[in-house]
């Protein structure tokens, strides 16, 4: 480990080249002084609107009213309901023009559609085994029908004969990944929600580099939220000077959009169309703890080699075809792919699209919760849930299922911290137990249910990944890496510290304060 840190790989960025200032003082700065301009406009606007509604209707209270009733009758989440209905009230004019400039979804609506053409469209690539399906629900007929809904929202055959490696930290994953890369022969596909340089990028990009060198295609793809303070602008350039293929999703543009609030929190990478990997560590020096921001980074990931590989492939895929006129899929899933015979389970790689009504990430773990007989597993970095994932968590242990949650004991994020906490008390009451990883902060996304199905993958407990991001997994059923998942969630256990009523009871004013002041903007953090 040691050996290869000492290594820095390759740096594209000259010191000073990224942070907040010169972030300010380069062409971000100019598009965030344009993009606040904007606000103010719009913002005036709204006032304007306000003052001048009086003449119009004789008063807001009849417009509050309609907008209250088309709330109250829409189909968005109850919690998020309450949330604007007590915007509506504080405010009432601006808060409805907020309510309709945001459901009007400036901004993506062509990315709406592009996606949705784009998922419709790609359904029959990768054809549902009916063997496979008929193995599956010989075994476990409740495992076979959410793999069912699955593939009704998307392209998620169920697969067999796929090896699954589970990797406990993220210095675990990136030895393995680095080994991966450099026997790649035909194409890289990476996709990541943060890509920073420092040690773990510089290492990546070197083989990258020398890949492309060779004739392997390489593609990288990352948020346009990298820009922020992380990348410059221009990066996709610095790259393809190198014979990379790059791009940002949703870059950072001088204009007001609601699209800014769909994330591409995606972790993939798909080498020759036979290895993938997943999870939720992130292309940045603290995923591999080689920088310490929060204490120890307890992260995890898998690597899968076999035919549900493909379904990766096609993810990726799809997220690059969303600006560019033509899906060219066909190639890359055609690649060969040799079958794992001796590997056993089933596994299912799936994504969520935040743009439809299938809350696909959410479903997924509410389904396992309610099929769930004797324990679940859940490690978690945020807790903010709406009133149907409580609800589903607290009935599991009510029925005498042992529902374990594992959280940072050291936040990266204050006010998320303190909402979590504002769910300890009633989850408790009902039998949750809930520990807080001692050693720092806990980034990964695993949920184990009766140590014989597990998914790890991108998608946190909060709103932003189980309604505003695109998001990735894996799902499994009787794979060998299950035995390993709760072996790691046992050691991680003993070095946490469990949260009582009278932890709860103790904890520090502000943090209380905060939590409940917050809790009626959650759906919108």
């Amino acid at each position: 480990m040691e050996a290869n840190y000492k290594n820095k790989g390759m740096i594209l960025l000259k010191k000073g080249q990224k942070g907040i200032i010169h972030a300010i003082f380069s062409r971000f700065g100019l598009i965030l002084l344009l993009l606040v301009v904007q606000v103010f406009i719009l913002f005036g606007i709204f006032r304007w609107f306000e003052e001048f509604l009086p003449h119009i209707l004789g008063g807001t209270t009849l417009f509050t009213f309609a907008i209250v009733v088309y709330l109250l009758n829409s189909r968005i989440d109850p919690t998020a309901k309450v949330t604007w209905l007590i915007v509506i009230m504080l405010l009432p004019v601006f808060g409805v023009l907020l309510f309709l400039y945001i459901q009007n979804n400036v901004g993506h609506r062509a990315l709406k559609k592009k996606m949705g053409d784009m998922i419709r469209d790609t359904k029959g690539c990768i054809p549902q085994s009916e063997e496979v399906m008929e193995h599956l629900s010989g075994e476990n007929e409740g495992v076979a029908s959410l793999a069912r809904y699955m593939q009704r929202s998307g392209c998620h055959p169920v697969y067999e004969k796929t090896d699954v490696a589970y990797f406990p930290l993220g210095e675990d994953m990136f030895q393995e990944m680095l080994r991966q890369l450099a026997q790649a022969r035909h194409f890289i596909f990476m996709e990541y929600f943060i890509v920073d340089e420092g040690l773990m990028w510089g290492q990546i990009l070197e083989i990258l580099a020398q890949k492309a060198a060779e004739g392997v295609e390489v593609r990288v793809m990352y948020d346009g939220a990298c820009e922020f303070a992380l990348l410059p602008h221009d990066y996709p350039k610095r790259l393809k000077v190198l014979g990379i293929k790059c791009k940002a999703f949703a870059p950072v543009t001088p204009f007001i959009s609601t699209h800014y609030n769909y994330r591409d929190h995606r972790k993939i990478l798909v080498i020759d169309g036979h290895t993938a990997f997943t999870g939720g560590i992130n292309l940045a020096d603290e995923y591999v703890n080689h920088k310490n921001k929060f204490g120890h980074w307890k992260d995890t990931a898998v690597m899968l080699k076999g035919e549900a590989v493909r379904s990766f492939t096609l993810m990726f895929l799809q997220m690059w075809g969303i600006d560019e006129k033509g899906l060219d899929c066909g190639q890359y899933l055609s690649f060969p792919v040799q079958p794992a015979e001796d590997a056993g389970g089933y596994v299912i790689p799936y994504g969520d699209c935040p743009l439809d009504d299938d809350r696909v990430g959410e479903r997924v773990y509410m389904d396992m919760l309610n099929r769930s007989v004797k324990c679940v597993h859940i490690m978690t970095p945020y807790l903010i849930l709406d009133g149907e994932m409580e609800t589903a968590l607290k009935f599991a242990a009510e029925r005498g299922v042992e529902v374990v949650l594992v959280l940072p004991g050291i936040p990266d994020k204050r006010i998320p911290y303190a909402l979590a906490k504002t769910h300890y008390a009633s989850l408790i009451e009902s039998g949750v137990k809930i520990y807080e990883y001692t050693p720092g902060f806990v980034h990964a996304k695993v949920f184990v249910s009766d140590a014989r199905e597990a998914v790890v993958g991108t998608i946190n407990l909060d709103y932003r990944s189980l309604y505003h991001h695109f998001e990735c997994a894996a799902y499994f059923y009787g794979t060998g890496c299950i035995a390993g998942i709760e072996a790691d969630f046992g050691s991680v256990l003993e070095k946490c510290r469990q949260v009582t009523m009278e932890t709860v009871r103790s904890e520090k004013c502000l943090v209380r304060l905060t939590g409940c002041l917050m809790k009626a903007a959650a759906p919108l953090m």
